[in-house]
């Protein structure tokens, strides 16, 4: 059997057939219906039911996929640790973030991590929960910055900090220069622009309200936190997002209100028992002494 093997079974797998993995693979469906047939007959079973429109696994394919999948993702973890450098002169680091964090966070601390050491080349993406736990677990990423719980437990959470939302408001806003303590009627009077349903954050804010039985007047809703505070910086409209975000230099303030604003448990997520580059470790080491924040 030959590592080949393992990656022609997981295309067969993934693309559901076997005319398309051979063009995924840019082989011969001819030749990669041979391979599997041979691993098939080391194996002694059957991989693939074949007798339906679609090629699905068996009962034992499924559970040798399962296996595979494991064993390609410890080999490209071998092999980033034959290039791993100590001395952080050069490598690599692939870092996730959910959008909120983008906002406020990853800007300081790319800044004080490419300070200290230049020779490490990032990759960052914005990602939803989510995609952040899939990446984490099939190893297309090395760290990440998200909110705990998580729901796969292959995944080690670092705690790293306390996020509080805050109400925030725009330069044109009439409460942008007021010193006004809002009740929870007050706020329910105001016009709100928030991140749409399905974000981490929105379901904090909705939590939010119905702990102090508001009923919000959502004028706008947005899928991008970048749009969402363009907007709240040239609309009168009030949002809800993290408290760091509200600046003078984005003409963002925040509101006081009465009652408790949500806080939210942030942490750095990690494949358990993987091998951590020093490039990873180093940006763990640089958040958790880091004032965050």
């Amino acid at each position: 059997m030959l590592l080949r093997h393992l990656r022609y079974l997981l295309a067969v797998a993934d693309h559901g057939g076997f005319t398309r993995a051979a063009e995924a693979l840019h082989v011969s469906q001819p030749t990669l219906s041979q391979q599997i047939r041979q691993l098939e007959e080391a194996l002694g079973v059957n991989l693939f039911d074949r007798t339906s429109r679609t090629v699905k696994p068996t009962d034992a394919g499924e559970a040798y996929i399962e296996c595979a999948r494991r064993v390609l993702v410890e080999l490209e973890a071998g092999k980033r640790a034959l290039h791993d450098v100590k001395d952080l002169s050069r490598g690599s680091l692939r870092l996730a973030m959910t959008p909120t964090f983008m906002a406020y966070l990853v800007g300081p601390l790319v800044r004080d991590y490419t300070a200290r050491f230049p020779g490490i080349h990032l990759e960052i993406f914005e990602l939803s929960m989510d995609d952040i736990e899939a990446g984490l677990a099939d190893d297309s990423l090395d760290i990440a910055i998200a909110f705990t719980p998580v729901r796969n437990p292959e995944i080690e959470c670092i705690p790293a900090f306390v996020e509080t939302l805050g109400l925030m408001v725009g330069r044109d806003h009439p409460l942008y220069h007021s010193s006004q303590v809002l009740t929870s009627a007050e706020v329910a009077q105001l016009d709100f622009a928030l991140l749409k349903p399905g974000f981490i954050t929105r379901s904090s804010i909705d939590e939010y309200f119905r702990q102090q039985g508001i009923t919000p007047k959502v004028a706008i809703e947005v899928n991008s936190v970048s749009t969402l505070l363009e907007v709240i910086r040239h609309a009168p409209m009030a949002t809800i997002l993290p408290e760091a975000i509200a600046t003078e230099d984005r003409a963002l303030r925040k509101v006081v209100v009465q009652g408790e604003i949500p806080q939210r448990g942030a942490a750095l997520l990690r494949r358990k028992n993987n091998y951590h580059s020093a490039a990873a470790l180093a940006f763990v080491g640089l958040v958790m002494s880091a004032k965050l924040p």
